[in-house]
């Protein structure tokens, strides 16, 4: 029976150990002395996984390849069917009765299990007994896993490269190209592409391989997205890595508190809990403890989940402490590497032992996990926050450099003003989301109200159901009410004829008189008949009332306790949506800042390219200014020369021309109400020898009006006067002579 169970769940199983094992007398199927129908049934199944198991080329050829002399093996099927003990036996059996009535183990006898699974799971049960711990039997993704293979993930490469460093020492992965190389690769690579968010992460492949260690690649796979997806460990694997943060701090939280010397000494040496425990957590102690002790602990891990390595890591640290307080950080790095793991060399029963001795508190585990979420949560608003400030240090920085370069010290004040009124205008806007915010809350819990106080169809239908019941006991009451005034008209004439009777007794004769007492008798007799049942009638009818009122009563306290259940789950309901809202308020306040941040990050950026316009505006002011100048100059040299200048005046008008459309652009693009206007440059000229007056003026341009009043108060012109005599040249004496401008005394002056 060794080899049988050995066969469906080990790959380093030979297919021809089930034939010999069958023929061991101790255990024949014969045999009825030792096996039971129970174990019979499950020798058939075991056969029957058997055959199956032999129709896979790749089972075949890992069990007859490198992995055939394993050193995590703990025992052949072949030496196990000959030497187990009596002890084994029991255990064998007991494990293969717990298989074939999981179903009723798992939901009647969890407690049992849980100490079995603890002592540990027996090596060629473990495959199908950790399929049954996390439900990965018939998974539809197992299916998918050949059309898996045949796609292309991204993380080939990455996974390529990795393959070679997971179990290095191990015989079925340490070959090159190998099977165990071969298998892993495809499993870690199916993986990525049915996680894309997690991909792939390097000490998955640790896991991973001791799966492929006790079953075949598609229920390695299978096993292994359900430890993803229900053992917390794709929370581990992602990305941001956040729940092996929250693992720290809870792991962090248990020294403090349980081993308090020993992290008081791991503060003063700076010894983080994330430079030892990381790797416990992300690879269940695959990577720091021998193969069969990891083992033993992912037994527990299968049943209870990471509460396991909690307990471990803090049994460890128990069992060393006196050791790693004595040393200083590179020498518990060493203890942690070296020491420890040959500390467990002689079996894992101490540690896990001593890891049931340490106290863990699921409910203090659960605080600790909502305080690591509010701690996180403060720290990216701090991070959002400081970036937001970095962004505006930054971009007022650049601003400053531009307005110092600029020279225009005045914008600088104009920005600080203009911030002011964006702050005031972002704080107002926040003030207004969170009035509307508490608008909304408000009304929720006003619509809540009136769905309460509405009459459900439930209601109504019981209060109707009331009604009937009142009405048929007030028709009850009248009925008899009815018959008790009959019998006492009855009564009365009764007594009419009774008082008739005995008006004229003492003129009767002595047999009469007898016969009137008689009939006294009898009236009395049934007065009192009448009185009781008037009473009778009357205790039926409180009866009936005492029962009502009890009905009501019943149907009253029914119905406030039915209002308290729903007030009960409206409280609930509105807790969760205060919840919700406050998420969503922390989400707005975020975004907020966000857009805010942005929108100065704009508004800075607006103001640069306006500073920008308004220094290229004064640099073609100038070349205007220059311009007008070089076309006076060549007006004067063309008139000296006695030439005409007309098409030279025409090109620098044009120049002119397109200069001041350039700067009614610039100016339209900043929107100014008023822009700023520069000193045009007024030039008349006459000269002596010829009739024609050529003038030039800022058509298009704006005029200012302080040269224009000093040009009035001058004759409103600027004259050029051949005063000078030019000493560079004899020839030209009578054409070329300098010029001077003569400017007003409030205008400027230029010599040429």
């Amino acid at each position: 029976m060794a080899s049988q169970v050995a066969t469906p769940t080990s790959l380093q199983t030979t297919a021809t150990s089930s034939s010999t094992s069958l023929s061991s007398p101790g255990l024949s199927p014969s045999s009825p002395a030792t096996l039971s129908p129970d174990d019979v049934q499950l020798l058939a199944k075991l056969e029957e996984q058997n055959r199956l198991l032999e129709t896979d080329s790749k089972s075949l050829r890992s069990m007859n390849g490198s992995r055939r002399n394993s050193g995590s093996s703990l025992v052949s099927s072949s030496s196990a069917s000959s030497n187990l003990s009596h002890l084994e036996e029991d255990t064998w059996i007991l494990w293969g009765r717990i298989v074939n009535e999981w179903e009723d183990v798992r939901k009647k006898k969890e407690k049992q299990l849980k100490d079995l699974v603890r002592k540990g799971v027996p090596h060629h049960f473990r495959a199908i007994v950790w399929q049954l711990l996390c439900n990965a039997q018939n998974m539809p993704i197992k299916d998918q896993y050949s059309e898996l293979l045949k796609m292309t993930s991204p993380c080939e490469k990455l996974i390529r490269r990795d393959i070679a460093r997971t179990y290095p020492e191990h015989d079925f992965f340490k070959e090159k190209d190998s099977l165990g190389q071969e298998v892993l690769f495809n499993v870690m690579k199916a993986y990525s592409l049915v996680d894309r968010e997690v991909g792939y992460c390097q000490g998955s492949a640790f896991i991973v391989g001791l799966l492929l260690m006790q079953m075949p690649e598609e229920e390695a796979f299978c096993v292994f997205v359900k430890l993803m997806q229900d053992y917390r460990l794709r929370e581990l694997f992602k990305p941001s890595m956040a729940e092996l943060g929250l693992c720290m701090y809870q792991f962090e939280f248990m020294i403090q508190e349980q081993l308090p010397d020993l992290h008081m000494h791991f503060q003063a040496q700076s010894f983080h809990t994330s430079m030892y425990a990381s790797s416990w957590f992300l690879t269940i102690f695959l990577t720091s403890f021998p193969l069969p002790v990891a083992t033993r602990i992912f037994d527990i891990f299968m049943c209870e989940g990471l509460e396991i390595v909690f307990r471990v890591g803090l049994a460890i640290l128990q069992m060393n402490q006196t050791e790693l307080i004595q040393l200083d950080m590179e020498g518990m790095l060493q203890h942690f590497q070296r020491v420890i793991p040959h500390q467990l060399d002689s079996g894992p029963d101490k540690v896990i032992l001593a890891a049931y001795q340490v106290k863990y508190n699921a409910k203090k585990m659960k605080k600790l996990e909502k305080e690591y979420t509010t701690i996180k949560t403060k720290e990216m608003e701090e991070q959002v926050e400081i970036k937001r400030l970095r962004t505006e240090n930054r971009l007022l920085k650049q601003r400053i450099d531009t307005l110092e370069k600029k020279g225009a010290p005045r914008y600088s004040e104009e920005s600080v003003l203009q911030l002011e009124k964006e702050l005031v205008q972002a704080r107002l806007n926040e003030a207004e989301s969170q009035c509307a915010l508490k608008e909304m809350q408000d009304k929720v819990l006003e619509m809540g109200k009136r769905n309460t106080s509405l009459p459900d169809d439930t209601n109504v239908a019981r209060l109707q159901e009331e009604l009937i019941g009142v009405k048929l006991r007030e028709a009850e009451a009248l009925t008899g009410l009815k018959e008790l005034r009959q019998q006492v008209r009855d009564l009365e004439e009764h007594w009419q004829r009774h008082l008739a009777r005995t008006a004229g007794r003492w003129k009767d004769s002595p047999k009469k008189n007898t016969l009137s007492e008689l009939q006294d008798e009898l009236m009395s007799v049934r007065l009192r008949e009448a009185e009781a049942q008037a009473e009778l009638r009357e205790t039926r009818q409180r009866m009936l009332e005492m029962e009502t009122q009890n009905q009501i009563h019943s149907n009253q306290l029914r119905r406030a306790e039915q209002e308290s259940r729903c007030l009960q789950e409206c409280v609930q309901t509105l807790t969760v949506q205060n919840k919700d809202l406050h998420m969503q308020l922390q989400e707005i306040k975020r975004r907020q800042a966000e857009i805010e941040c942005k929108s100065k990050e704009e508004v800075m950026a607006v103001r640069l390219r306006e500073a920008d316009n308004i220094a290229a505006m004064a640099e073609l002011q100038q070349q205007i200014s220059e311009l007008e100048i070089q076309k006076e100059e060549g007006k004067v040299q063309g008139q000296l020369n006695h030439t005409d200048s007309s098409q030279y005046i025409r090109d620098l008008k044009d120049q002119i021309a397109e200069l001041k459309h350039e700067i009614c652009c610039l100016k339209g693009q900043r929107g100014l109400a008023n822009p700023p206007t520069f000193d045009g440059i007024h030039i008349v000229n006459h000269y002596v020898r010829d009739d024609r007056s050529y003038q030039s003026s800022d058509e298009d341009g704006v005029k200012d009006p302080i040269l224009q009043d000093s040009q009035q108060r001058s004759g409103g012109r600027i004259r050029l006067r051949p005063n000078l005599p030019d000493t560079d040249s004899e020839e030209d004496e009578e054409d070329d002579e300098a010029l001077r401008l003569s400017v007003p005394p409030s205008s400027k002056s230029t010599t040429v």
